[in-house]
């Protein structure tokens, strides 16, 4: 069934969007012969990153490696500092206010020492990782947020690890959640919400380029520097993929979960992370959820038969790739090279 598109004269008051709470069950794998972290990742020394790409159609040749510049005074000073960063102890940081609970532990603004540095310091409590499930959750955020390098997915500094904490370094994004941000503006301009969903789609392209997924995109994941560009977060269920190979982990926020997510059908990968790009973009232009319910068999079902209302204020090209993004069917939702050349996004 196609998702009810069109506007409505006089819709009920729709409720602003809600902070998730709960997510789908995880399900995943354990191998008990690897330890949490040092052992499976190696020492803190740079992770391998993921080769860049520009967001092209599929099949384009890729563009030919930029000669390297040679170091300006700035470079040379910004890599002994990064050099600095990357060797310092957790006791380097000085440690601010807190910035946001998780599930595994909370997250606090740290400032280095000797740099000054403002960063996010991920704090993640080993006495609340308590199941295989758990452990490979955390593992597998930490490897990927190593490896993932793009302007707009938040970069990871370090992972410093004691008896008690594992702590991940990260970039500090100053304007907070892009959740936040829907809620102060009640939604965001269009010229704006473009903007910024456009550096949405090239992190994620740059994700499903490397077979990476995030499976739980949603504004709470999504933080804003100071300039207002998007820094995407949270690879906690994050994993690779395989074009020729299905997944049956059914994990994310109920609230931009795709149909077979809901579900409990086996699916690739990007086609679920698209889904809820477009539940983000309907947020973002709208102010509220376009499937929303006080009771979660109610919300599930209106996910399932892809039933919501694009107010009247959306422009007919936004609507067009929301709807597209929000198609129940994944062999007839959108792909990323389709969200690419979408007149909207042009």
């Amino acid at each position: 069934m196609p998702p009810t598109a069109a506007a409505a004269a006089a819709p009920p008051a729709p409720r602003s969007v809600p902070k998730t709470s709960t997510p789908i069950a995880l399900t995943t794998q354990f191998d008990s012969s690897k330890t949490l972290f040092q052992a499976s990742l190696g020492p803190d020394a740079p992770a391998a990153p993921l080769t860049p790409v520009s967001p092209a159609a599929d099949g384009a040749a890729p563009a030919p490696p930029a000669a390297a510049p040679t170091p300006t005074a700035a470079a040379i000073a910004a890599a002994v500092a990064e050099a600095t960063l990357r060797a310092s102890r957790i006791s380097d940081y000085t440690m601010r206010k807190s910035l946001g609970q998780g599930t595994f532990g909370k997250v606090r603004l740290g400032q280095h020492q000797q740099t000054h540095d403002l960063v996010a310091i991920k704090i993640i409590d080993k006495a609340n990782i308590v199941t295989p499930k758990q452990r490979n959750s955390v593992q597998r955020e930490v490897r990927l947020m190593k490896i993932l390098q793009h302007p707009h997915i938040v970069r990871v500094h370090t992972v410093l690890e004691d008896a008690a904490r594992i702590h991940m370094v990260m970039a500090y994004a100053s304007r907070g959640e892009l959740f936040d941000y829907i809620v102060q503006c009640g939604r965001i301009p269009e010229p704006e919400a473009r903007r910024m969903f456009r550096q949405i789609v090239s992190a994620i392209d740059y994700c499903h380029r490397n077979s990476v997924i995030h499976r739980d995109l949603k504004p709470e994941n999504v933080l804003l520097d100071d300039d207002l560009n998007v820094k995407i977060i949270d690879f906690g269920f994050g994993n690779t993929f395989h074009r020729e190979r299905v997944l049956d982990t059914f994990c994310g926020s109920p609230f931009y979960a795709a149909p077979e997510m809901i579900r409990g059908v086996c699916y690739t990968g990007p086609e679920v992370d698209l889904w809820s790009m477009g539940v983000i973009l309907f947020a973002m232009l709208c102010g509220h959820l376009p499937f929303d319910a006080p009771v979660m068999g109610d919300l599930y079902n209106c996910i399932s038969k892809g039933q919501y209302t694009t107010p009247a204020h959306v422009s007919p090209g936004a609507a067009d790739l929301i709807r597209r993004f929000l198609t129940v069917q994944p062999r007839e939702r959108i792909t990323m090279p389709q969200v690419l050349a979408h007149p909207w996004l042009s």
